[in-house]
């Protein structure tokens, strides 16, 4: 599914039917990307920022 470029909108993949949540970039080679179609991507990047806040006032 994440070879589709249908799928990719500019850098960011997003496709509500791909249940992954970690998905490889268009070129292998480049490491991964997050499903932006999945709720659970959102979720996982408002936590590393919410972790980052929080360090920040802890320091």
């Amino acid at each position: 599914m994440s070879k589709n470029p249908d799928n990719w909108k500019w850098i960011f993949y997003v496709n509500r039917k791909d249940p992954r949540i970690i998905v490889p970039k268009m070129n292998p080679s480049f490491g991964w990307t997050l499903n932006f179609g999945h709720v659970y991507a959102y979720l996982g990047i408002g936590l590393i920022i919410l972790i980052v806040v929080v360090f920040q006032f802890l320091v």
